[in-house]
């Protein structure tokens, strides 16, 4: 299990969101990252997931 961060921007660069959760892998903190997004209206918001070894595992600009 790994610590992986959820950040979001507004276009101003402001963050909105800056949140840790745990998965067990890439594709499980991938899946858990845009379900968050999506239950938050945040979807459609620049947003990154970034894994324990600084990894982008998701991303939207």
């Amino acid at each position: 299990m790994g610590e992986y961060t959820l950040t979001v921007f507004s276009k101003s660069g402001e963050k909105l969101l800056d949140e840790k959760f745990t998965a067990q892998n890439n594709e499980e903190a991938k899946a858990i990252g845009q379900q968050q997004l999506e239950e938050k209206g945040y979807s459609e918001y620049t947003h990154r997931c970034v894994s324990p070894e600084a990894k982008l595992v998701l991303f939207h600009r």
